[in-house]
């Protein structure tokens, strides 16, 4: 009997030496983040393609006003630009037949002043009537006019003196598209668009909604975007506008989702991946998909209570979507989990 009791003295000092043989350290503490479980909304998503796009209330079409050969350009696609900078430098006939006739508008306008005045004096030696002198008053406003004319002329068109003619950029941006080459004779009668300014650091990403999946859309939707050139950086945006128009040729509709875009990183016309998220039904308790652990075909999350009391605890998970994950049974809200390094500490206990 003695040595049953003496047995079951040991069995009951190592199971308790067991129970508190794992302490979590200051530094394992430290690398461990937690979270407090808790009831939200059970949401599902749709994955949608598209563009990344400039806002169009940020982006300016640069035209060549006039005709003539294009001696240089000093930017290229890509090239952050500022407003007033110089894009190309073009010799135009055109420029020089403006400033011929702002020389010839000064030039007349210096006569009509000359003629009024001898009209004045000619007037006051009763030489000449009153009307002579209204008359030459309204051929002096008319000169002036023209003059004025042409020089809103230079001012619109920022022209200076001589043949050349300067393609100014018309805000701060970056280029992000140039039709046109050095030594290119353009003529007075060209439409085109030469370059297009855009300031990025707001974009678009322009997603096609499936006519099945219309219905599940709304304005204010979370929507994370990502792209083929960066796609571990995910973007957060909302869809802010539905294009209530469906394209005869892809049959879909298109919703805009506004992204922030400080470095510069998205740019127009990069395929995108957009996941829509939306409310489905009801409410669960959600914990941070890195909370999950799998192991023995089952899913695991680290009850947190205190440094010597950590346990180890089966859940029974809905589905996950994305970085969120929605647990049926095992969890209630309030509970602390471990959401990062938890593989750590399953393995310290468990093995």
């Amino acid at each position: 009997m003695g040595g049953s009791l003496a047995l079951a003295c040991s069995q009951e000092k190592k199971e308790t030496e067991q129970a508190v043989a794992f302490r979590l350290s200051d530094t394992m503490l430290a690398r461990c983040e937690f979270y407090t479980s808790g009831l939200q909304d059970v949401k599902n998503e749709i994955r949608l393609f598209g563009k990344i796009q400039a806002d169009n209330n940020k982006e300016a079409q640069i035209y060549s006003m006039v005709g003539g050969n294009v001696l240089k350009i000093n930017v290229e696609i890509g090239d952050y630009v500022h407003k007033g900078q110089i894009l190309a430098v073009i010799r135009s006939g055109e420029v020089a037949g403006f400033d011929r006739d702002r020389l010839d508008a000064i030039g007349d306008v210096a006569v009509a002043e000359k003629n009024l005045q001898v009209a004045r004096e000619l007037f006051k030696s009763k030489l000449n009537s009153e009307k002579d002198v209204i008359s030459a008053e309204r051929e002096l406003d008319r000169q002036k006019a023209e003059l004025a004319r042409v020089n809103e002329v230079f001012s619109i068109y920022d022209l200076k003196k001589g043949s050349i003619y300067n393609l100014t950029a018309s805000m701060d941006g970056f280029i992000i598209q140039k039709d046109i080459n050095q030594n290119e004779q353009l003529r007075a009668d060209k439409s085109d668009v030469l370059f297009s300014i855009a300031e990025i650091n707001e974009v678009w990403a322009m997603a096609n909604v499936n006519e099945s999946d219309i219905p599940k859309i709304q304005i204010g939707y979370d929507a994370d975007v990502a792209t083929l050139s960066y796609p571990d950086d995910v973007y957060k945006g909302k869809i802010d506008k539905i294009f209530s128009a469906i394209d005869p040729e892809t049959k879909a509709m298109k919703v805009r989702i506004r992204i922030p875009n400080s470095n510069y990183k998205l740019k127009p016309e990069m395929n995108a991946t957009v996941q829509v998220r939306f409310k489905d039904q009801g409410q669960m308790i959600a914990v941070p998909s890195s909370s999950i652990l799998f192991d023995k075909s089952k899913n695991w999350v680290m009850i947190f209570k205190d440094r010597a009391n950590i346990e180890t605890r089966q859940v029974e998970v809905f589905k996950q979507l994305g970085d969120v994950t929605y647990i049926q049974s095992g969890l209630k809200a309030g509970e602390k989990v471990i959401s990062k390094n938890g593989m750590l500490i399953y393995d310290a206990l468990n093995d």
